[in-house]
């Protein structure tokens, strides 16, 4: 033999592996060189019986430290529960369900969030259990929750000292789970291994340490042809020969095809089936537990007493079939554990199982383990396999099961459960309800199937009262979801028609009302009357006609009608000055984008403090429940809106980059992810980086076509000052024009909400004073309408912008006068510059410099210094 390879047959799987270890051991090396080590990742590839497992074994023998085998759940259950929840932090209630050490609260969790959670978790043990090593092996059976967890940690190994192996086959898996282990291997890059057969010189090498220096060449070929190469076969044929006392000459070679036969497929059931019934149904129910398998476990599902029960273990151990895990290091082994011994014989016997015998020890399993106490979801797993047979019960196991799922964030689960619920069938009364469960489970991941799912339980009896109208609100919003905004509007507003006047009614409408003032194309003067009128008549006493109270205030706003009046309606949608019951962020009633329409309207009317108040209370209120989604995004870029708005561009944009780093995980085109891009090019052009703008805009699309629906800030504005401020001017030009042509189709705007007039008035103050002068004097009309600080101070600097002498700085002084007196410091800020430029006041510049410092407007600090360091004129 040569150095290097294993000196027993025990370990004859790692022949000619000696590159593979190498690569392990050096990242050992490494990992156990310092604490501060960067993370590592290898992947092993190869086929069935090539060796993976092996190396990941020889792993855990080679290094004496802490390693994690199945996410977290066997480190943490050694703690203690406050120690669990010490270790976990904020993310105990996130990722404590999903690791079986908590009990989820109630609803769904965000299955975003809980991945991050998991993925904090491994990040604090890697710190509190240094060296760790987590080994996944076979990875290509995992479910889609544990390979998304994977493919997120994968990505994020660069600063945490912990070195994941990962062990696969090729193919295998689509979709999702493709997806995930694909990312992996591309984080890994090139430390991925792909396992090749065994040589005929390795297969000699091995049949000789195993059968005797005396095998001959033609017998130690002959091995090698009917095996392929592969190791787990060779393994297995050579040990077969010594059972059988055949000796390694070439005389005896013939026999090695046929009992190379019985250690796969049907060789092996006749061989199974040669130790008896007992063990054959011992071998069944094994396959049928897959994992968790205990003799206790199999004999109650097998229905044998104990004692027959150890020894067909003891048959199966000795036959080579089953035998007696390892237990990880610094775990103890439960009594009577078994393990198959190699995944491609539990294949075989889980296959070799009579279809209806397998069916019913999977309900047989299924039961055993809810009289355990273990719960829906553990039961499921069994119960998915049973055949439909109209069974009332196994509907509500599935849909019980299908709760706990959700409950963790595993919507993917809890969807499958649904799915083979409606194969029962489900009665006729609880079908609909069954597919009303299936489109909120698959809400957020799969809003086409939704639609579908949800039309249907409309369609059929059973769902009546408020769940129906929960049922049409649902389907709307996967309608938008699904870019169907029209479809969404018809919706709710046929569903309203069949309601006679009261609280359902009212609620429909409300969200007819919503949806139109989201979709921006049914943004009309005639919507606007109706919904005024509607308005006209809501105290506030409902949570609907505190809705119609928000859409009607959120609209005004946008029009630039009186600010004064804005509030008072936003106000009266208040309880105590809070929202009320049933309309949180997290009330599932109404949905993020009727309080995000309230913030809105509070952030460009100067009530900075509220809007700064409600975003972060979503943004508490989201990270609470675990909602790591779209929902924390737009959190985060509204909160972001009103950093911007108050002149605190720093926290702006921190907070802005998070919510774009989540909007791309929920998928790029969507309504938020537009809100999250636009207001960090607008919150960089506010703080002087041009090309970093300019940039964040390429990086991420911040160009036509735009989406149909309202977006904060106003897209065409941003996108036009963008263009200024870069120098494509006739491009900036067109883009501002567009927004007017918007505004015009909608019955006006607010100067501030989509201030393209002011830009646009700017940029046509050389080529075009006329206009320029119409639209500033619009804008200041505008303004005043509007009747805030903020409004009227921006109208004048624009006015001051395009006069000269004594005029323009006495334009500028009244604007600063205004903008002093608002919360948007930024504002105040470049009017204090200007001013002190206008009038050559060394005292207005400097006072203009400290609150553009305050700011983080980094190209209003050097506008400033520039002409401080100049000097001239100034007094």
């Amino acid at each position: 033999m040569t150095e290097g390879r294993p000196p027993t047959a025990a370990s004859a799987s790692l022949w000619e592996r000696d590159a593979e270890i190498a690569t392990v051991m050096d990242a050992l090396d490494v990992l156990c060189a310092d604490r501060s080590s960067a993370g590592s990742l290898l992947v092993l590839r190869g086929e069935a019986g090539l060796g993976k497992t092996a190396l990941l074994a020889e792993t855990l023998k080679s290094v004496p430290f802490n390693v994690v085998r199945q996410l977290l759940q066997p480190a943490l259950l050694s703690l203690l529960p406050e120690e669990a929840r010490e270790y976990l932090g904020d993310w105990y209630d996130i990722a404590g369900p999903a690791l079986g050490i908590a009990e989820p609260q109630e609803g769904s969790a965000d299955p975003q969030y809980v991945c991050d959670g998991l993925v904090a978790a491994v990040r604090r043990l890697a710190r509190r259990e240094w060296p760790l090593v987590l080994l996944i092996d076979d990875a290509h059976w995992a479910d889609q929750e544990t390979l998304r967890w994977l493919a997120a940690f994968a990505e994020r190994l660069d600063d945490v000292s912990v070195l994941v192996v990962v062990a696969r086959r090729p193919g295998e898996v689509s979709g999702d789970s493709a997806r995930h282990l694909d990312a992996v291997a591309a984080a890994a890059g090139r430390s991925v291994n792909n396992l090749s057969a065994l040589t005929p010189d390795a297969t000699a090498g091995l049949t000789r340490a195993t059968l005797g220096r005396h095998a001959d060449d033609a017998f130690c070929r002959e091995v090698w042809a009917v095996t392929a190469g592969n190791p787990y076969d060779t393994v297995e044929l050579l040990a077969k020969v010594q059972d059988s006392e055949v000796q390694p000459v070439e005389s005896r070679a013939g026999e090695l095809r046929a009992l190379n036969r019985s250690a796969r497929g049907g060789g092996l059931v006749d061989r199974l089936k040669g130790l008896g019934l007992e063990a054959t149904r011992f071998a069944w129910a094994a396959a049928i537990l897959g994992t968790s398998i205990t003799v206790d476990m199999v004999a109650r599902l097998a229905t044998m007493d104990d004692s027959i029960a150890r020894h067909c273990a003891e048959l199966l151990c000795g036959a080579r079939i089953l035998t007696t895990p390892a237990p990880a290091v610094g775990a103890e082994r439960e009594e009577g554990e078994l393990e198959f011994v190699h995944p491609l014989i539990a294949t075989a016997v889980y296959n070799s199982i009579p279809a209806a015998v397998c069916t019913a020890m999977h309900g047989v399993a299924a039961q055993i383990i809810t009289e355990l106490g273990r719960g829906a979801a553990e039961a499921a797993r069994h119960l998915l396999k049973v055949h439909p047979d109209d069974d009332e019960e196994l509907v509500a196991q599935l849909r019980e099961a299908a709760r706990e799922h959700l409950a963790v964030g595993a919507p993917d689960a809890a969807r499958r459960c649904l799915e083979r619920a409606l194969q029962e069938p489900p009665r006729p009364d609880v079908h609909a309800h069954v597919l009303y469960e299936l489109g909120c489970a698959t809400l957020l991941t799969a809003p086409a199937v939704t639609i579908d799912h949800l039309q249907y339980a409309l369609g059929m009896p059973g769902l009546d009262g408020e769940r129906r109208v929960d049922a049409v609100v649902r389907l709307s919003q996967a309608q938008l979801h699904n870019d169907q905004l029209e479809e969404a509007v018809r919706t709710v507003e046929a569903e309203a028609a069949r309601h006679e006047p009261g609280p359902a009614r009212m609620r429909l409408t409300a969200v007819q009302f919503m949806w139109e003032g989201i979709h921006g194309e049914t943004v009309s003067p005639a919507r606007s009357q109706r919904l005024t009128e509607l308005a006209s008549t809501c105290t506030g006493r409902d949570n609907a006609e505190r809705a119609l109270l928000i859409l009607r205030g959120f609209d005004a706003m946008t029009h630039g009608e009186s600010a004064e009046e804005i509030v008072e309606l936003c106000d009266r949608a208040l309880v105590n000055g809070r929202l009320a019951p049933g309309l949180g962020w997290t009330d599932q009633e109404w949905g993020i984008e009727l309080l995000m329409m309230l913030g809105s309207a509070y952030a460009y009317t100067d009530r900075l403090d509220r809007a700064e108040s409600l975003f972060a209370e979503a943004l508490r209120a989201y990270t609470s429940a675990g909602w790591r989604g779209g929902h924390l995004s737009l959190a985060n870029a509204f909160l972001g809106l009103a950093y911007r708005r108050q002149g605190r561009l720093r926290d702006a944009e921190s907070t802005l980059r998070e919510a774009l780093v989540l909007a791309e995980r929920v998928g790029r085109g969507l309504p938020l992810y537009w809100s999250a891009t636009c207001g960090l090019v607008d919150t960089l052009l506010a703080r002087g980086r041009i090309q970093e703008a300019w940039s964040i805009a390429d990086q991420y699309g911040f160009a036509p076509p735009y989406p149909s629906t309202i977006v904060l800030p106003d897209i065409r504005s941003v996108r036009g000052r963008l263009l200024l401020a870069v120098g494509r001017v006739e491009d900036g030009i067109n883009e501002l024009e567009a927004a007017e042509k918007t505004a015009a189709s909608r019955g006006g705007h607010n100067p501030v909400f989509a201030p393209w007039s002011i830009d646009l008035a700017k940029a046509l103050a050389v080529q075009d004073p006329p206009r320029a002068a119409q639209l500033t004097a619009d804008a200041r009309r505008q303004a005043e309408r509007f009747g805030t600080d903020t409004a009227i101070g921006e109208a004048l600097r624009c006015a001051a912008a395009l006069e000269t002498g004594n005029r323009a700085v006495q334009l500028a002084a009244q604007a600063v006068t205004y903008l002093e007196a608002s919360p948007c410091q930024y504002e105040h800020a470049a009017a204090r510059v200007e001013y002190g430029i206008a009038a050559r006041s060394l005292t207005e510049l400097n006072r203009g410099l400290d609150l553009a410092r305050a700011c983080g407007a980094e190209g209003l600090v050097a506008q400033a210094r520039e002409v401080l360091e100049t000097g001239r004129g100034l007094r």
